[in-house]
């Protein structure tokens, strides 16, 4: 298992996943965000969504918005929707897709 630059916990199971980074030379870069997965019923992918404020000028308030995104589950992560999960960008792996889970917080 090789070190991703990224202080998580490593996954117990190994996989051949060509997209995991803790099995591949798979990079992450860029943003991480923590969210809440809401599905994972298409096949090595997962949606995750996470709530963020948005500032409105006009009113000068904030209103509660929500991001989803579509991430890659590697085979070594077992995730079940209602789980917090760690995400960080990677490259682009499909037309939707260019997030990585890295870690299940709860």
């Amino acid at each position: 298992m090789r070190n991703i630059g990224v202080d998580v916990k490593k996954p117990e199971r190994e996989c051949l996943d060509k997209h995991c980074p803790f099995h591949s030379g798979f990079n992450v870069r860029g943003r991480s965000f923590i969210g809440e997965v809401i599905s994972v019923n298409v096949h090595k992918t997962a949606t995750v969504r996470w709530p963020r404020m948005y500032y409105i000028p006009k009113y000068e308030r904030y209103e509660k918005r929500r991001t989803t995104l579509k991430v890659h589950k590697p085979d070594c992560i077992d995730v079940k929707a209602g789980n917090t999960v760690k995400i960080m960008e990677t490259r682009k792996i499909s037309k939707t897709k260019n997030f990585v889970i890295l870690e299940i917080l709860k």
